[in-house]
């Protein structure tokens, strides 16, 4: 097994029996980075990478006869398929986009005829505000996926993410739902630089998905990929971790259990991989500041990890809502935990927001959340000015 570097092991990358893909990881977002390839936001390590000329590439995709004939295409929501999205949705085809990390549900399915703007339905908030449920009951077929890469081999297809398994937990979740199967094509955009050629099959896991078509901003390549495509949820392979922090997989999995009567595996027990530190926007941060007239609606969270900002915190909430929260961050006296102040400038509904954020699961703690007003009574003690943030949006 390829060793990982000592900064990568510094950094807390997890030594499992995928280990080896982070030394191509962080080589392919170190060119990107250093011959400035990247585009915001950056730094791309730890991301799907934003790369230059993303538009280009999603133009070649979307020239493709495979897409032309699609109906409906699963997009991932990464910022440089962005423009796949767009295309997707202005060729009248339905879009269907995984709801942020899957915490909240699983899919949602868009169309142009139900969007003012079709620019609303290629973000998260508006997937979040028009997008429709998906759920795993309906009955769907998806003609395309799309997915994003951090590397890809161009003559075997074997194809490397950013280490979290989020497109390999939709891809079987869908082929468990029947919507894909074998010969469903798999395409990625990438920049050429992302191209590799030293991705080892035999270390290949039952569980990654294969490409069939790579699109670049200068090419258009077939890879005739031999590699066996997954054929549903391995759930000998999925660790308690990532199965917390998935509500989609624990509904399945009960649901599964209590039909069949039988207790289904499980995997090993990971780290799981850092996440890319997210910061909103200055125009955000302004929007924020100059809504005083709306009503403030409060939460309170607790057991926040000892190294996790304000904007972790923030950034984890807007994944699982959509709304973007002003955080005051604190840790009481006497705790090595931390908790927050959540403040929603909209009109939300409260019940649903609580269901979504509470026993979530950021940077490896399992987070609870309760209504301001019912907040516990240990947790309510004096705050030390000296461990407290309190910021508007960024």
């Amino acid at each position: 097994m390829a060793q990982i570097s000592s900064s990568q092991t510094q950094q807390g990358e997890p030594e499992t029996p995928g280990a080896w893909k982070w030394n191509i990881r962080k080589r392919v977002w170190d060119i990107l980075e250093s011959q400035n390839l990247a585009r915001d936001p950056r730094p791309v390590h730890h991301r799907i990478p934003n790369f230059v000329h993303a538009e280009t590439a999603a133009s070649k995709l979307a020239s493709l006869l495979e897409f032309e004939a699609a109906q409906t295409v699963k997009v991932n929501p990464d910022t440089p398929q962005k423009q796949v999205r767009f295309l997707t949705l202005t060729a009248g085809k339905k879009l269907l986009t995984p709801q942020p990390r899957l915490r909240t549900g699983f899919f949602s399915s868009l169309e142009a005829v139900s969007l003012q703007n079709i620019q609303d339905g290629c973000t998260s908030s508006g997937v979040a505000k028009y997008g429709t449920p998906v759920g795993l009951d309906d009955k769907i077929k998806v003609d395309l996926v799309v997915i994003g890469s951090v590397a890809v081999d161009p003559t075997s297809g074997a194809r490397l993410g950013k280490g979290e398994g989020f497109a390999e937990l939709e891809y079987g979740i869908l082929r468990w739902m029947g919507a894909i199967d074998d010969s469903t094509l798999v395409i990625t955009t990438v920049h050429d630089k992302q191209l590799v050629d030293d991705i080892p099959l035999e270390k290949l896991l039952i569980h990654d998905v294969p490409v069939d078509i790579i699109c670049t901003p200068t090419q258009i390549i077939r890879t005739n990929t031999s590699i066996p495509k997954p054929q549903g949820i391995y759930w000998d392979k999925l660790s308690p971790q990532k199965l917390e922090q998935i509500r989609i997989l624990r509904d399945l999995k009960k649901r599964i259990e209590k039909e069949t009567g039988k207790l289904l595996p499980s995997g090993p027990s990971e780290n799981l991989p850092p996440m890319a530190a997210r910061n909103t926007s200055k125009k955000s941060r302004i929007a924020s500041t100059n809504s005083t007239s709306q009503s403030h609606q409060k939460l309170f969270m607790w057991n926040i990890g000892p190294m996790t900002n304000w904007r972790d915190v923030q950034a984890h909430i807007t994944g699982l809502t959509g709304s973007v929260p002003k955080v005051s961050l604190f840790r009481t006296s006497g705790s090595t935990r931390q908790s927050a102040r959540i403040t929603f400038r909209e009109h939300l509904d409260l019940v649903k927001l609580i269901d979504s954020i509470d026993k979530s699961v950021l940077h490896g703690a399992t987070v609870r959340a309760k209504l301001k007003d019912e907040q516990p009574a240990e947790v309510e003690t004096k705050v030390s000015s000296a461990n407290s943030e309190s910021h508007t949006t960024k």
